[in-house]
């Protein structure tokens, strides 16, 4: 009889004892924070390379200003305006007849004197034996020889007077001395030019090929020729329009300064680029992406994955048991909103990008990839 009353006893403590280990659980269970999202991206070494856009202005490889070399009177325009001209085009007519005259007479006086030579030499080469023979004195002989050379003097000078003048006669035609575009014609028909004018007839610049010229701090001009001597290929330069956009075209680095500004500490950087259809004119601004430097194997982390404490980087890496662990990094250059990682990270590890504001040490995550805020609105545009 005692024994039947146990029975009910012990199935209530029994029931007890469970009701509170119940409780325990679920409280522990309530306790356990959840794993906090993020999105991670695994490092990779690739190939970057550090550039610097820079302002500049167009500037023509050669450019000449056309003048009048004597005085006249315009007659004919020859070219048109904005046109592609070659070295020796005719582009102005002067006036020649003034200068046809001059020709003319300056012709004239050489015949002249070549007649006065030729007679003074006969003269000469008539008293010679007469002299030998004592049948003239030695002072007529001796005047006549000067005649002779006088009489072939004035023959030179008037080889060079005649030369002079037909040379002026030439240059009544005005001729293009390089090739290029040529601008707007500064004179017209009828005006009365002559070589001390202070506006030329015409300019002319040649385009097919424009320097780009650049400020560049003196400190870094160095390394980019550093880069010049090495192994590497080439450095190019990128052209860039005024709204920084590429205009794909490209140019080599001269090195053309050699003076550095005192008060800025820049030197003059001059970019030579190939420019066949005329895009790039003078006093044109455009940008000039310059290299700076080159890494075959670098690793970067985006920007939003750096914090700072204290002045020091840091980036959260998840370890071997999926938990996030703070890490101090050495930056470098940051390009395309990208820090390029000097040190405190390798190859392979996982880098916590999105989410960071929530993580603490040994945080445990729920990680998924991430995905570039490009790649998230392509597939978002293909989606809808």
């Amino acid at each position: 009889m005692c024994i039947k009353q146990r029975h009910p006893g012990i199935l209530l403590a029994g029931l007890a004892v469970l009701v509170l280990a119940g409780c325990d659980s679920a409280q522990q269970a309530e306790e356990a924070p959840a794993p906090v999202r993020v999105s991670v991206m695994i490092l990779e070494a690739s190939e970057l390379s550090v550039s610097e856009d820079l302002p500049g202005r167009v500037a023509a490889v050669r450019s000449a200003e056309i003048r009048a070399q004597i005085g006249g009177i315009v007659q004919h325009r020859l070219f048109e305006q904005g046109a592609e001209i070659e070295a020796g085009d005719l582009l102005f007519q002067i006036n020649p007849a003034p200068f046809e005259a001059e020709v003319d007479s300056a012709a004239a006086a050489l015949q002249r004197a070549e007649a006065v030579l030729a007679r003074a030499r006969v003269q000469a080469d008539r008293l010679t034996p007469l002299m030998r023979a004592e049948a003239v004195s030695r002072q007529v002989y001796d005047d006549a020889v000067a005649l002779r050379d006088q009489a072939a003097a004035d023959v030179a000078q008037a080889k060079a007077t005649l030369a002079r003048r037909r040379l002026d006669l030439e240059f009544a035609s005005v001729e293009a001395p390089i090739a290029g575009r040529i601008d707007q014609a500064l004179v017209s028909e009828g005006a009365l030019v002559s070589p001390t004018d202070a506006t030329p007839m015409a300019r002319i610049q040649q385009i097919d090929q424009v320097y780009v010229d650049v400020r560049q701090s003196a400190s870094v001009l160095e390394t980019l020729r550093q880069q010049v001597r090495s192994d590497r290929p080439e450095l190019t330069v990128e052209i860039l329009g005024s709204n920084g956009k590429p205009m794909g075209m490209q140019g080599r680095i001269l090195f053309s300064g050699i003076e550095v500004d005192a008060g800025t500490g820049d030197v003059l950087l001059r970019v030579l680029v190939d420019n066949p259809q005329r895009r790039l004119l003078p006093g044109l601004y455009v940008q000039a992406r310059i290299p700076r430097a080159h890494y075959a194997d670098a690793l970067s982390v985006p920007q939003q994955a750096v914090t700072r404490t204290a002045g020091q980087a840091r980036v959260w890496v998840l370890d071997a048991h999926g938990q996030a662990q703070p890490v101090a990094i050495e930056l470098g250059e940051l390009v395309a909103r990208r820090y390029r990682v000097v040190s405190g990270l390798s190859a392979g590890q996982q880098v916590v990008i999105e989410g960071i504001e929530r993580l603490s040490p040994d945080a445990q995550v729920a990680a998924r990839p991430w995905q570039p805020a490009a790649a998230r609105e392509q597939l978002s545009a293909v989606a809808r």
